[in-house]
């Protein structure tokens, strides 16, 4: 990426992918009575608002470009703190969301990492670098949550899916 404003844009959309990404999955937990994860994933949802909230401001007096979703530059098919919905489970534990979200934000990371090594415009380095570091705050917070965790137990399926012999 060779300009603040490219970089920003691609900054802002990851942040607002993964909070939309964490209240689509609290909503389907608590749809399906997994209030400990639900809450999990609203907790982590509010930090990416409020991480694109700090992007945001940061745009401030720039004129963003305007990208088609083909034209990010990630190196998979979305957003790097989007993770693929198949890992997720309506009876996962806190302690596999919490999986969930560290594989995220260390994907967010390393995408900011590699901008910090790889743009040829040193302010972008810069930008992105910091905001690798912020994303490694994110990493060590999770791990320090996962550190926490206590022995559960499994999620009772209290309306298990039937299926018609």
């Amino acid at each position: 990426m060779i300009s603040i404003e490219e970089f920003l844009v691609h900054a802002l959309e990851l942040e607002e992918a993964s909070s939309d990404h964490y209240d689509e999955l609290a909503d389907s937990m608590e749809i399906h009575n997994n209030l400990q994860v639900a809450e999990l994933f609203r907790k982590l949802a509010g930090y990416s608002r409020q991480h694109a909230k700090e992007v945001m401001d940061r745009t401030h007096g720039l004129e963003l470009p305007q990208l088609t979703p083909w034209d990010f530059k990630w190196r998979c098919p979305s957003s790097p703190e989007a993770f693929c919905m198949e890992e997720a489970n309506y009876m996962m534990t806190v302690a596999q969301a919490m999986e969930i979200a560290l594989y995220n934000e260390i994907r967010g990371r390393e995408f900011y990492l590699q901008i910090s090594e790889h743009s040829p415009t040193e302010d972008v380095r810069k930008l992105a670098a910091e905001m690798a570091e912020e994303e490694g705050w994110h990493v060590a917070m999770l791990k320090e949550w996962q550190n926490n965790l206590q022995d559960e137990l499994p999620v009772e399926d209290l309306d298990p899916p039937n299926i018609p012999e």
